[in-house]
């Protein structure tokens, strides 16, 4: 990435996707690291090709001390230190390598899950909210892994409604000691791990987070539950009975516990999102190796237009996904310069410059979990039977994905954070949604315009127009729904949702259309289907995102006004269709003659 306080690239305000455009080179992608940057993805692919999937069938069994001992060997290399500041062991790096860093490895389920929760949510907490004592204590053994890290916040009665948990704490009457009793639920690393970040009420009201060590007296791990994928990693419940946690290891405030909870599946749900990618890359490989050596009809199944967009359909939903990774965390990157500029790093400065991104963290989460489960399936349906069979990876990898649209909140979850998110933000007047919003519908009561919209003779302008589009749907949908329900729009939960997946498509094409254009004016052998790509991608967003503000538009009304919107809709969203059928040929042959991901 270019150097601090020298990048072109925009920090640009959460969400404002939805509002602003951008050029080219105010994006970060792949295609902009640098030299240091892809020695770090280099390295940690090495580890995976050499270390990750050579122990899968050791790992899956849950073989005694091979999940451990591979997570310390990627701690060698320093993998599991790239958050944790130098002071305390850690390398410090900035995020875009920590991102590349989970891309690379999450070639396996069970592994990147629990890597992703070792480095993610059971480290940054103790980064961000702990005392001196507590990080000069603890952050040395996660960053090396002579511990590793849990984090328990789940219970069986409440789930998403992570507020509601039922985990006592009580202080004792010399002040010097909390008891905490209950049970956490679906906690990852709990067989494995040296230090649970848990969460309890203090009195049973005030939500707080302590620090546990595994030898505590009270705390006990349950038995590994049998799931249905990821069965390398470690799942147990987590048994607290008059458990004594010394008052030093209350993490953060009294009461505040919920700002650790949240702020920390910010990254959570980002990481996932880049584990999906990773996991995603790794299995369109398999993908177009067997479809190159298996044969049919004379020839290999390559060479058949319906195999054929299974990869470009893979490919394509990656291509966007990716966009989306590298231009959010190279927003993230750029506010952290910028903050290095200005004052002394803080810890609770990174993390709130993080949560800037909340919105597109949560996008991420969504898109990138189903995306996955899109490229395993289509992976399983290119194998046919042998798919379906335990010998061969595809079974499992179709498994493993499942559960990413469970973590770090469900997918449906993060639909209503989506729009939620951006709901409050404009109507608080953080972001100028309302006077988009009203520009929008002051354009469409003037007379209809055939103009073409002067951009078909740039680079991808076909599908420069269809981006504007999806723009235009976005906002007039949440136009129409905020006028309808006002406040209670947050009680509207199908229509948030809905809501919700145009403004992915919005985030995901214009990421897409971007990162093509800069592909293109660099001349690199890649822009061809990175074009396709963005063509495929514009005309499944546009069609997407009609179908969505269709919903939203009949929940909100009937009769003639939903006719007149109706007719709007079909005026906003008007696009010329690219050939499908060509760019799918293009983007899959290029897959093909390189055997692996086109760009």
């Amino acid at each position: 990435m270019n150097a601090p306080g020298k990048s072109p690239i925009v920090a640009a305000a959460g969400g404002s996707f939805l509002l602003e455009n951008r050029t080219p080179s105010e994006v970060f992608t792949p295609e902009d690291l640098n030299e240091d940057q892809r020695q770090i993805a280099a390295t940690a692919a090495r580890f995976a090709r050499e270390e990750i999937l050579p122990a899968v069938t050791a790992l899956e069994a849950k073989e005694p001390g091979v999940l451990a001992g591979l997570m310390r060997k990627a701690a060698d290399l320093g993998f599991t230190a790239v958050d944790v500041p130098e002071e305390y062991g850690g390398m410090g790096m900035d995020k875009t390598s920590s991102t590349l860093i989970t891309d690379h490895l999450s070639v396996l389920g069970s592994f990147s899950t629990a890597f992703g929760a070792h480095i993610g949510i059971a480290t940054l907490p103790l980064v961000w909210y702990g005392t001196e004592e507590q990080k000069q204590r603890y952050l040395p053994k996660l960053a090396s892994c002579e511990w590793i890290g849990s984090y328990g916040l789940s219970e069986a009665s409440s789930g998403s409604d992570a507020m509601n948990i039922h985990t006592r704490a009580t202080l004792s009457a010399d002040g010097t000691y909390y008891t905490l009793n209950g049970e956490k639920q679906w906690i990852t690393n709990c067989g494995v791990a040296g230090l649970y970040t848990i969460f309890a009420k203090i009195d049973g009201e005030k939500f707080s987070a302590f620090l546990i060590e595994r030898e505590t007296p009270g705390l006990s791990v349950g038995a590994e539950e049998h799931k249905l994928g990821i069965h390398g990693s470690s799942t147990c419940p987590l048994v607290l009975q008059d458990c004594k946690v010394p008052v030093e290891n209350l993490l953060g405030e009294v009461g505040k516990g919920h700002h650790i909870a949240f702020n920390v599946l910010n990254v959570g749900r980002f990481k996932l999102g880049v584990a999906c990618i990773g996991g995603a890359r790794h299995a369109l490989g398999h993908m177009i190796r067997y479809a190159k050596e298996r044969h049919a009809f004379g020839k290999p199944i390559a060479e058949f237009g319906m195999i054929q967009r299974k990869i470009s359909s893979s490919a394509t939903r990656l291509y966007a996904a990716e966009s989306m990774a590298y231009r959010t965390v190279g927003m993230i990157d750029a506010s952290l310069a910028q903050h290095a500029e200005e004052q002394a790093h803080s810890a609770r400065e990174t993390q709130r410059r993080i949560e800037e991104y909340a919105v597109e963290c949560s996008i991420l989460k969504v898109y990138g979990s189903e995306m996955l489960s899109l490229v395993t399936d289509e992976l399983v349906a290119t194998m046919g039977g042998y798919g379906y069979v335990e010998e061969y990876p595809a079974e499992r990898m179709y498994r493993d994905a499942r559960i990413n649209r469970i973590f770090e909140g469900t997918n449906e979850i993060n639909r209503l954070i989506i729009t939620g998110w951006l709901m409050k933000r404009a109507l608080s007047g953080q972001l100028p949604l309302m006077k988009a919003i009203k520009n929008l519908m002051d354009e469409v009561m003037e007379p209809p315009s055939f103009d073409a919209g002067g951009e078909e003779d740039e680079v991808l302008g076909r599908e420069a127009e269809v981006l504007a589009a999806v723009k235009k749907t976005a906002l007039f949908a949440a136009g129409v729904a905020s006028q309808r329900f006002m406040t209670g729009l947050q009680d509207e939960q199908e229509v948030m949702a809905d809501l919700a997946d145009v403004i992915m498509q919005v985030y995901g094409l214009e990421s897409a259309l971007l990162r093509a254009r800069k592909l293109a004016a660099s001349g690199k052998s890649s822009a061809g289907a990175a074009a396709a790509m963005t063509g495929l991608l514009a005309d499944e967003s546009i069609w997407l995102a009609e179908q969505a503000v269709r919903r939203v538009l009949a929940a909100c009304g009937e009769g003639d006004m939903l006719r007149t919107q109706l007719a709007i809709l079909r005026r906003v969203a008007r696009f010329t269709p690219g050939d499908a059928v060509g760019q799918s040929r293009t983007v899959a042959q290029a897959a093909i003659a390189l055997e692996r991901y086109p760009v």
